[in-house]
């Protein structure tokens, strides 16, 4: 479990970026530095905090370096709101498509959607409780008006004799102690589950987005009285359905709202990639897709200076959102930005090409290393996976060779070549290679597997 940010210094952030990403340096003592830097700012004095703003950071290099998942993790060790975008999917105002104020609105999305999981991990002993006196009351109806909401007495209580009562009583205990020991979890009970007022409604007009449609669409459907239905269901799944319903009725929304846009102001990050798309080569200014991709630039502008965008949870201010940009930049380069842009991400980092020795240390070290995946995989079938060294160390010299001569895919080129060195030992799982086998992937396998590979360097069926 990590420390809280505030007790993570620049030097903690760099070494827990380096269980997931090798090498990049310089990329991300950058980036550890402007996530300590918003602590700082929480906590610097009142009369100044609105005056420091984030150093956004443009990220330079190819595909498949590293860019996105440095920014992914960094949001992650933040525990902040973070969305990923891409430049060349927006459009310039007054053109269908999406516009660049959505990106703000899906940073506003996630961050309520994390406060949200937050204050029902707070009361959810609370509403497991309450679920399981809805539960008893469907198993054990309860009489003298002891009731859970939803459910009606079944008996006049002023014709229940005492020893009636008690025997009731008794009995719903006996089936509390098994709900509680899980001995009931496969029967049956019925139960009312809250239903959208209008399923299916589709609300459509010119030039609107898939978001905008979605915002209307629960807009409108928070607008109707909600229903309920009766479904018949195990126990163990009544509890996943009900518990969410109490969960949901226990969290004030308003205080959701108004933390969520909290966060999402002062520690939410947005991920541009692919800017290098809007960029026009060389600045020429001419017509056509050039005059486009300026538009896009000069409204990305001022939400990446600062200003306020309104959302369906309220307005937010992006002056302290930290924006990090990345692209290749083969075509043109980060000069080609309009300068008003370039003068917002004040901090550039080149990011290097891979090297035989960042693919091996990718496939041995990270947590979350290509290996180690497939030898989860494997595992759910009781089998055991593991590589030798030099396997690795094959692997890392043929996706080095292979991108040095074909097309330089970064890391990405590690996906081909493991999908390829393993698909027929994930084929023959579990009817060819029983359970208990163990498989070692040694040099000469790999040699042996992927021999077209080494032998053929024309691969355009194997470019990602």
């Amino acid at each position: 479990m990590l420390e809280s940010i505030e007790h993570l210094t620049p030097a903690q952030i760099v070494e827990e970026l380096d269980k997931y990403i090798i090498g990049q340096q310089e990329a991300k003592r950058n980036v550890a530095i402007a996530l300590r830097n918003r602590w700082r700012r929480m906590n610097a004095d009142e009369s100044i905090r609105r005056e420091i703003v984030p150093n956004n950071i443009l990220m330079i290099g190819a595909t498949g370096v590293g860019k996105t998942e440095i920014a992914r993790r960094l949001a992650k060790i933040a525990d902040a709101p973070f969305t990923k975008v891409e430049a060349s999917k927006f459009t310039e105002v007054g053109y269908v498509g999406r516009d660049v104020e959505s990106m703000v609105r899906d940073l506003v999305e996630q961050s309520v959607n994390m406060v949200k999981t937050k204050k029902k991990e707070e009361v959810k002993q609370k509403a497991a409780e309450v679920v399981e006196d809805i539960i008893l009351d469907a198993l054990i109806p309860p009489i003298q008006g002891r009731t859970s909401p939803g459910y009606a007495t079944t008996t006049d209580p002023n014709a229940m004799p005492d020893n009636d009562y008690e025997l009731n009583e008794r009995t719903r205990e006996k089936f509390r102690e098994k709900i509680r020991n899980g001995e009931l979890e496969d029967r049956k009970i019925e139960i009312r589950v809250q239903q959208s007022a209008m399923p299916g409604m589709g609300v459509m007009g010119p030039g609107m987005d898939e978001a905008s449609m979605m915002n209307i669409q629960e807009m409108i459907s928070g607008m109707m009285p909600k229903k309920t239905k009766k479904r018949k269901v195990t126990i163990a799944e009544a509890r996943k359905i009900l518990l969410e319903e109490e969960a949901a009725k226990l969290i004030d929304m308003d205080e959701v709202k108004e933390e969520a846009i909290f966060k999402a102001e002062n520690s939410g990050v947005i991920f541009i990639d692919e800017i290098d798309k809007v960029a026009s080569a060389s600045n020429k200014g001419g017509g056509g897709p050039d005059v486009s991709r300026e538009g896009v630039q000069r409204d990305l502008l001022p939400i990446v200076e600062g200003s306020t965008v309104n959302t369906k949870y309220g307005v937010i201010n992006t002056d302290h959102i930290l924006f990090i940009a990345a692209g290749a930049f083969h075509v043109a380069k980060p000069s080609d930005l309009i300068p008003e842009l370039q003068g917002r991400f004040p901090i550039r980092v080149e990011l290097q090409s891979l090297t035989k020795e960042d693919f091996y240390q990718i496939l041995k070290f990270p947590k979350n290393a290509l290996t180690k995946q497939y030898e989860a995989l494997l595992k759910a079938e009781n089998v055991e996976l593991s590589f030798a060294d030099e396997a690795l160390d094959e692997i890392a010299s043929l996706a080095y060779e292979v991108n040095a001569e074909v097309e330089n895919i970064g890391a990405r080129r590690l996906q081909t070549i493991m999908s390829r060195l393993l698909n027929d030992i994930l084929f023959d799982v579990p009817d060819k290679i029983s359970a208990n086998a163990r498989i070692v992937i040694t040099r000469d396998m790999v040699l042996e597997r992927l021999s077209d590979m080494v032998k053929n360097r024309d691969l355009s069926q194997y470019i990602l």
